[in-house]
């Protein structure tokens, strides 16, 4: 196919569910699989007066490459690091008191998208096949769980305020 019914074919599918590629990315991720000799041009072909459009097939090495992915990405445990437990282990200590509002903020954002995937995935249920159903299940069930780990961070906030202060004063040569 073209890199036009790729895009559509992205969009249908609701690549930005299952991936970080970006349905506008797929034109340079196109140019890099050309390089990599994962997919070869076929034809070009023109209808009408659209542009001309180039013809793209997955060659064997990419059969192979794209194999491959698949059982990695079975295989694979992926849990990246969150930069906001770098923050957390290095509070400023100047904004302490803040940290009840960022916080209750934070829950606030994950329930948002908690409700907003949970209704997307209500309204595509009968499209969905019963593996792609059990993946968006999955990001809810990670999303339920970040929530109950900020609720549970959002208990001890007063006793973290505390210890911070605790540390940043028996660090202070002025103290």
């Amino acid at each position: 196919m073209h890199g036009h019914q790729l895009r559509l074919l992205a969009e249908e599918e609701h690549l930005d569910l299952w991936t970080d590629i970006t349905v506008g990315g797929l034109y340079g991720a196109i140019k890099r699989l050309a390089a990599e000799e994962l997919i070869e041009e076929v034809r070009t072909e023109q209808v009408g007066s659209y542009p001309q459009r180039k013809i793209w097939r997955i060659t064997d090495a990419g059969s192979q490459t794209l194999s491959s992915l698949r059982l990695s990405g079975l295989r694979e445990i992926v849990l990246k690091p969150d930069p906001f437990d770098l923050v957390l282990t290095r509070l400023d200590p100047d904004h302490l008191d803040d940290l009840p509002l960022v916080i209750g903020a934070r829950i606030t954002s994950l329930e948002a998208m908690l409700t907003e995937y949970e209704a997307h995935t209500r309204a595509i249920a009968r499209y969905l096949t019963l593996a792609e159903s059990l993946a968006m299940e999955h990001r809810v069930v990670r999303l339920r769980a970040e929530i109950a780990w900020h609720e549970r961070l959002a208990s001890q906030l007063h006793k973290l305020i505390i210890d911070e202060r605790a540390r940043r004063d028996s660090h202070d040569p002025t103290g």
